[in-house]
């Protein structure tokens, strides 16, 4: 049941959104066409509400040790200003979420600061993991999840954008800020410079920004950037295109091709595990073992990209077949609206998980051919 509304919400109603529940919340999904929506950021710029996404504070003199106990990266190496993207595992090595880490600027005091962005439906679970996990360390876990606002701007004319609203003395620490880093930079909402956390991520394969606000601040810098924009230039998009540009960009969701009953390598995500960093983290017991009895990669199975031959789509929980056989279950599937065919990701059996294997899927009792690719289905020009 829908409990929770964003800070924007009301500006959503003014737009016209039709409303979803995630994880709780009550988000947009989309505002008119998800179509529409979709081709906006891939070729001009989409603005999202990602305020359902937590944000967990980590700070204190053993707080890059903590984070390389907690999670499965080697999070101490990270230099300041950058970001790097982890996972939380359980002592079985069952993923609990994907997030991102951000080392931000030391304390007046020296001590580490860092900024821990999991997904909306995970969030309480990891701070409440990572609070746990804090015993015996000298640091200090707080969630600020609920007076956190994340607005992002994404697609090709993303820094064009954002650089109408930041100061000319500025503009260069937007235009340098390179992908997966962040920055503080003062932002023109309501005439005065705020100060916001800028961060060059995204969940869309296009280049972009992901803007931290606090909640009271967020209508307005939300405002401003549509103010700024020239017809076609900014295109409000909820989580429908979002899922869309995201299964183009091969990039996993919690609940589809992630979950506790998954591990790294299976999903592809063993370079993400640090198991050479000094130390003992949590699951690294259970994740040696698996790595040790080939988990994705010569046993068990592996997520691999499916492109469809013919024109209809997968979707996920269809079986996939090989000569008949089931031979493993689509996680996420849909038409590309971008590359013009069907596309799937797909946990298959590791012996049919080479790109160009010729599978089935299961679209309700008929066969319906596709090939496995290469992930990600979709590359933006750079």
């Amino acid at each position: 049941m829908t409990e929770k509304y964003t800070a924007l919400y009301d500006e959503h109603k003014k737009l016209g959104a039709s409303f979803t529940d995630f994880g709780g919340w009550e988000m947009p999904l989309k505002y008119s066409s998800e179509l529409a929506e979709h081709h906006a950021v891939r070729k001009a710029a989409g603005l999202f509400d990602l305020s359902h996404m937590g944000e967990v504070w980590v700070t204190g003199p053993e707080a890059a040790d903590f984070l390389d106990y907690a999670l499965v990266g080697k999070i101490s190496a990270m230099a300041v200003g950058k970001a790097k993207y982890s996972l939380i595992c359980n002592a079985d090595g069952g993923i609990i979420d994907d997030l991102i880490t951000y080392r931000r600027p030391a304390a007046q005091d020296g001590t580490d600061v860092f900024l821990v962005v999991p997904n909306a439906g995970n969030a309480a679970v990891v701070a409440a993991a990572l609070q746990e996990r804090a015993a015996g360390f000298d640091v200090q876990v707080e969630d600020a999840s609920a007076r956190t606002s994340l607005i992002a701007v994404q697609g090709p004319k993303a820094q064009e954008l954002l650089l109408r609203l930041v100061p000319a003395a500025q503009h260069a620490l937007v235009a340098e800020l390179k992908y997966y880093a962040a920055v503080e930079v003062p932002v023109l909402v309501g005439g005065a410079g705020k100060e916001l956390l800028l961060a060059r991520t995204g969940y869309t394969g296009e280049d972009g920004f992901e803007i931290f606000v606090d909640n009271g601040d967020a209508a307005g810098l939300w405002q401003a950037l549509i103010a700024i924009a020239d017809d076609g230039e900014l295109t409000p998009a909820g989580l429908a295109s979002r899922d869309s540009l995201r299964l183009e960009a091969g990039m996993p969701l919690y609940g589809n091709e992630l979950s506790l009953q998954g591990d790294p390598f299976a999903a592809g995500l063993g370079p993400v595990v640090a198991l050479s960093k000094d130390g003992d983290f949590v699951g690294k017991a259970a994740l040696a073992a698996k790595k040790e009895a080939g988990a994705g990669s010569t046993s068990g199975r592996r997520l691999v990209g499916l492109k469809g031959q013919g024109r209809r789509a997968g979707r996920a929980h269809y079986p996939v077949l090989k000569d008949g056989i089931t031979v493993g279950e689509i996680t996420s599937g849909q038409p590309s609206p971008t590359l013009g065919y069907p596309i799937a990701m797909a946990y298959v059996d590791v012996e049919h998980s080479a790109p160009g294997s010729a599978l089935d899927i299961d679209l309700r009792g008929k066969a319906e051919p596709f090939e496995v690719v290469d992930l990600p289905f979709y590359r933006r020009a750079k």
